[in-house]
């Protein structure tokens, strides 16, 4: 896809969010189920099922699915999405590309062990490698313009109203 045709493409969605804010608000759904004979909980991802479990840092097999990692995957899918759709818009070449994230845990918060020890990432870092011959500049305004509307980063960035609840059967 070139820049005409994503522009093209976005255009009309674009007017009609202009004219109509709220019918540019969606909400995203996730559903799982818990597992009645481990500690894992089963998402239903659109696509396939994926098994969460515990990390082996936490006593976990490692045969499920850690969701710090899944956390890191949404983000970099996210952010490969949008640097491509940014190059393309911006019209620069990318010829290939890697997107890495990695972030630091320390699982005392987790099992309780140190109160004082963080419960969740306190690092998260992410990176492109990208085959380009773009200008720094370009590069700098792609990175500008991918960390502005990726939408893991910006959550992740920005922490959203978030809450929780329960109800019984």
């Amino acid at each position: 896809m070139d820049a005409t045709a994503l522009r093209s493409l976005q255009a009309p969605l674009k007017d009609s969010y202009r004219a109509n804010p709220d019918a540019a608000v969606v909400t995203l759904k996730a559903k799982g189920s818990l597992d009645d004979t481990s500690i894992a909980c089963k998402v239903e991802t659109g696509r396939a099922l994926a098994v969460a479990g515990l990390h082996p840092a936490t006593g976990g097999s490692g045969a499920e699915l850690c969701s710090g990692d899944m956390l890191l995957e949404a983000l970099v899918a996210c952010a490969g999405v949008t640097v491509k759709a940014v190059a393309t818009a911006l019209e620069i070449p990318l010829r290939a590309g890697t997107v890495s994230a990695e972030g630091d845990l320390d699982f005392r918060g987790t099992l309780g062990v140190d109160k004082e020890a963080p419960v969740g990432f306190r690092a998260i870092r992410l990176s492109f490698a990208l085959d380009t011959d773009a200008t720094e500049e370009q590069i700098a305004q792609l990175l500008k313009l991918t960390e502005r509307y990726c939408v893991v980063f910006q959550t992740l960035n920005h922490r959203p109203a978030l809450s929780a609840a329960v109800t019984t059967a």
